[in-house]
This record gives C-alpha cells, structure tokens and sequence, in this order.
C-alpha cells in the first residue's frame, strides 16, 4: 500500500505526540527506532524484517550498557515500523550505542535511531564526535543529497532492496550456522556418552579426541551458512533441485573438515545431515513456521527416492563405500533412508525425549545422554555395522532398551558401565550420535528468538 504525504504527517504527529507522553511520564532517556525507506511503499516483509534486525542489535546493546528498558512499545503499519524505548542511561549513552549500531551495522544506512534526552532535546551525532548521516548512494551527506534531489527515487529504491535482502540473507544464514555448530559442539560434550568421544575419553577411537570435534565443528562453520543460503536461494523450487545443489557444498566441506582435523573424519555424517536440515530452514524462512516438524518433513521432501537413485545397480562386487557394502549386505539404507522419511527416529524417538527430559528437570547434559539411549535403542547404526556386526549392532540396541526400561533418563554410573563395555568392543554408535546433534539443532531452533 502506498502512502500518501498527509499519511507521513499524520504518522510524524502520532509520533511526537508519542514521545511527549512518555518524556513526561518518565522523565528519562527516549529512543525511537525507525526506518529510512525512500518512495512511497513503507512496509513489507522484507521490510519488517529488517525492522527486526534492528531491534534485536539494539537488544545487544541493552545488554552491553546493562541496562533493560523501563518501557518499550512498536507499531508496525503501512506508514512503517516504528518502536519506542524508555531507558535508565544518559542521553549521550544511548546515542553512543545507536551509533555504533548506525556505523557497523549492514542495515545501519537504513536505520533511523533518535535519541531524546529526559527534557526532549534531540541528541545529535555531533555531540558524540561523528559527522552526518551519509547518503545511500554516493556517500556524500544524506542532508544535502536528500535537499538537491540528487538521486531518483527509483535509484534509492533498488539500493534499500539490496541492502534489506543481503542483511537479511546473512542474518539468517549466519544464525543458522550458529546454531548448527552449537548443536554440533553440545552433542560432542554430553558426557558420558558410552562408546563415543566425550568429556570424559575418547570412547572407542585412537584418533580423535573433543579438541578434534571442536577444530571440526569450526571449521564447518561457514558450510553450514552455506547450507542455509542455498535453502534461501532455491526456495522457489522443487524441493530435491535444492538437496543437488548441498551436493557439491558438502564435497568441498569435507575438504574442510579432513583440513582442520588432520585427516579424520569426524563430522562426515553430520555434513549431510546437519546440512540437510540447515537448507530445509532455509526453505521455509519465508514460507512456514521453522518449527521441528516443518524443517524434517521438508527434509524427506529434498530427499524423495534418494536411496533408490544412490544405490542403483549396487551389489556385493561393486560396492565400494561403508554405506554402499552395508546395503549390499544387509539393506540398510543408513541416513539417506532416514532422510527419505523425515528422520522419524529424531522427530519421534529423540527430539520428545530430550524435550522430556529437560521438563522433568534434567541438564541439558543428563537430557542428552537421555536422548542418545533412546536413539541407540532404535537405531540400526551403520557405524556399529562397520565396526563390527549385525549381532553387536543388535545386542547393542536390547541393551540401551533395558537401560531405558529401569528410567526414562539413566544415570551417570549405569552410562559409564556401558561406556566401559563398549570401548573394549571396540563399538562406537556415531550414527546415533549424529542424529543426537539434529536433536540439540531442532531444539535450538524452536527455542530461539
């Protein structure tokens, strides 16, 4: 909807009238946000979206100055965003942080951060030692520009479209790439883990520690940006053209990974399956609730007939990969089955599990250690296969089901005696414990902001 200039007077009014209130009513610092959008279109989701942005650096700095709002109130029309800040700090405070914001922000061109002082006077950039805002388009001064008409509007437009998109692309990219990683560092720190690298040993292997999960889970870092990028860019198409362009990604990501932990493989598993789900959200950023159950049924819609296509002409003679000869042999079709059905052994076995434990009160490290039972109970580990056999693989699963039988969450001493038991088999359930990192991931990602 486009608005008219008596809608931005009407607009500026209500502000003011706004802003006389709440100096009277506080007596102290004001901050109003708004956004700088030249032309006569106002809001938008993209434009809201970086309204966001915005308020969520401005939430950073609160929490620099240490200091909450005593007030706080937005409005959002067709006129634009607008939110309103009552805070216990100095002017000149207040208008240090809207400055940093304004200057390092990729947004900050487009912010509008004015900060009123307890008697209503406007504090000016000046007062802080910083020149005038600068234009959009030619960096001189945003006054003048603005005065002599120097650029079109149509210009100023497309300019404000591409600094919204690329914030908003590297935003969400980048928290997703947190989050990913987080999941990855959390799943590798649950101690103890039986049979796996922990904080306590390093379970079944001779060639990895957690500083080796750690320089791994950096390192893929930027991939799994990548990842989300990518969901971003094709989610206007079917869902498995998205999943072949994650291909050659997760190739070079694995170059990555071998770089920075010496050649071992740690995070293999958690390449394809941590990047699948990353670009799953990224998929539905803009069209569906980026709830658990969106982002894994999105999955199996990237992933339809995976396992058919991969293993086609497959047998005993020509399989060359881990995966391929176990499915030769036994039929399982490891992650990319898991995929193809959404992974349901997270959504069902253990997502609830680790989302149960943590409402009964366990630890985050006690909820994940709950939830890896549960999974191993389940799971049929192609790593246990490798490693060993079908009957260990087997025998594995009756036992974390009989360690589950007694409590739902088992305890420290009983994980440390399977944990033993399974280190002198020489067993480690990395398959379960991949799928124990999608959990931490699909918790986070309810559980943000």
């Amino acid at each position: 909807m486009e608005v008219t200039v008596q809608d931005m007077t009407a607009a500026r009014d209500s502000r003011a009238a706004l802003q006389r209130e709440l100096l009277s009513r506080y007596g102290r610092t004001l901050l109003c946000f708004t956004l700088n959008i030249p032309g006569p279109v106002k809001d938008s989701v993209l434009i809201r979206e970086g309204f966001s942005l915005g308020k969520r650096a401005l939430q950073d700095g609160f929490l620099r100055l240490g200091a909450a709002p005593l007030f706080f109130e937005e409005h959002t029309d067709f006129t634009g965003c607008e939110a309103f800040y009552v805070l216990p700090l100095s002017a000149l405070q207040v208008k240090q942080m809207a400055a940093d914001i304004e200057e390092t922000s990729p947004l900050g061109r487009l912010f509008d951060l004015d900060v009123l002082s307890s008697d209503g006077t406007k504090v000016e950039r000046q007062e802080i030692g910083l020149p005038g805002r600068r234009c959009l388009l030619c960096g001189q001064s945003a006054q003048a520009c603005a005065r002599s008409r120097t650029h079109s509007v149509e210009a100023l437009q497309k300019e404000t479209r591409r600094i919204l998109k690329e914030a908003v692309r590297a935003a969400f990219s980048g928290r997703i790439a947190e989050l990913c990683t987080r999941a990855l560092l959390y799943e590798v720190n649950v101690t103890p883990k039986p049979g796996l690298v922990d904080r306590a040993n390093n379970g079944s292997h001779r060639d990895m520690d957690i500083f080796t999960f750690a320089d791994s889970a950096c390192a893929l870092y930027p991939y799994f940006g990548r990842c989300a990028a990518i969901g971003l860019d094709t989610a206007g198409r079917p869902a498995p053209e998205t999943f072949e362009a994650l291909r050659p990604a997760g190739r070079l990501a694995e170059g990555w990974m071998l770089r920075a932990t010496g050649g071992v493989n740690t995070h293999k598993g958690a390449i394809f399956s941590m990047g699948l789900l990353a670009a799953a959200a990224g998929r539905l950023y803009r069209l569906s609730s980026l709830s658990a159950e969106a982002v894994l049924s999105e999955c199996r819609a990237m992933t339809e007939g995976l396992t058919a296509r991969d293993f086609a002409g497959l047998s005993p003679e020509n399989a060359q990969t881990a995966g391929q000869r176990l499915y030769t042999a036994y039929g399982v079709t490891g992650v990319r089955g898991e995929a193809e059905r959404g992974f349901p052994l997270v959504s069902q076995v253990g997502l609830p599990r680790l989302r149960e434990a943590l409402s009964a009160g366990c630890s985050i490290n006690d909820a994940g250690c709950a939830a890896l039972i549960a999974l191993m109970a389940e799971n049929t580990d192609t790593n246990v296969l490798h490693r060993s056999s079908l009957e260990a693989q087997r025998d594995l699963s009756a036992r974390a089901a009989a360690l589950l039988h007694g409590n739902p969450f088992p305890g420290r001493e009983a994980l440390s005696s399977m944990d033993a038991d399974l280190i002198r088999q020489n067993i480690s359930p990395g398959g379960s414990a991949d799928l124990l990192a999608l959990c931490f991931f699909l918790y986070f990602l309810e559980e943000a902001d």
